[in-house]
This record gives C-alpha cells, structure tokens and sequence, in this order.
C-alpha cells in the first residue's frame, strides 16, 4: 500500500507543500508572527518536507541528521497559548493543500496529520525545559498515528 508520504508527491510533493504553506503564513496577519518575528534556518523549507517526509512514511531524513523530535518540540516550547495562532497555521495549510493540488483521502491524511502536530507543537506552552530528552518523531499514517 502506498504510503501518505507517496500520495504527497514524495520529497518534492512535501518541499512544494512547505513552500506553499509558508507563503500562505507569511500572507496571513496571525500566522506570519512566527515567521517574521524570529529568524529561521536558512534551509527551513527543506528541513520541514523533510520532518514531514519522515512522519508520514518516508525516509529519516530528518532524525538522520537534520534534527531530533526533542529539538523540534524545545523549538516550539515556551511561547504560551496561542489558540489563535494554530488555527490559522492549520487554515494556511489548507489552503497551501488547495494550491498543490492534494485532493480526496491523501488531502485529508495530511489536514489530520497537521492539526494533530501542531496540537503536539503547543504541548509545552511555559517551558522547553518541560521536553522529554528522547521524544521521537511521531509517524502518521492513513488512518491517523502509525507505529515507525
């Protein structure tokens, strides 16, 4: 069976997803704070498809040598609540899904797979000190979390 990382178009899919989406946060009054309020990784787009690669099927790309899941999570931690702020990150998502194209059950495995992370994301709204030392990548799959 394929996996949801093949029904995206693979690494390629995933980098024209992060680039659309990011466009679509930059664009947005609420989900660009984060983008224009805190410098990124030169090779942030690339980083991402590869995170997401990696959680949804694909190659470690990204635990291989790009990152830990504990490094990930202490990026997001210790900025409070911001309900609002993963709302429209997760709509900018949406409408970055519309802009390449993913339609019908792989549309869906993604919108999921996004809001479930970026529910994870926010899990440490006071501290990165409250990040375990070894959490690792979750992986998703059509019918939602998968064992790696």
């Amino acid at each position: 069976m394929q996996t949801v990382y093949e029904a995206a178009g693979g690494a390629q899919g995933l980098l024209a997803l992060a680039t659309a989406w990011h466009e679509r946060c930059l664009a947005d009054p609420v989900a660009n704070h984060p983008f224009t309020h805190h410098p990124s990784h030169p090779q942030h787009l690339e980083r991402l498809a590869a995170y997401w690669g990696e959680a949804l099927g694909g190659p470690p790309a990204y635990t291989a040598g790009l990152g830990t899941e504990t490094r990930v999570l202490k990026m997001h931690a210790g900025n409070g609540e911001h309900r609002d702020l993963d709302a429209a990150a997760i709509a900018c998502f949406d409408l970055a899904l519309d802009d390449v194209g993913l339609r019908g059950p792989v549309r869906a495995a993604l919108h999921d797979y996004f809001a479930t992370s970026t529910h994870r994301m926010g899990e440490h709204p006071d501290s990165p000190a409250s990040v375990p030392g070894d959490a690792v990548l979750p992986h998703w799959g059509w019918a939602g979390p998968a064992s790696a």
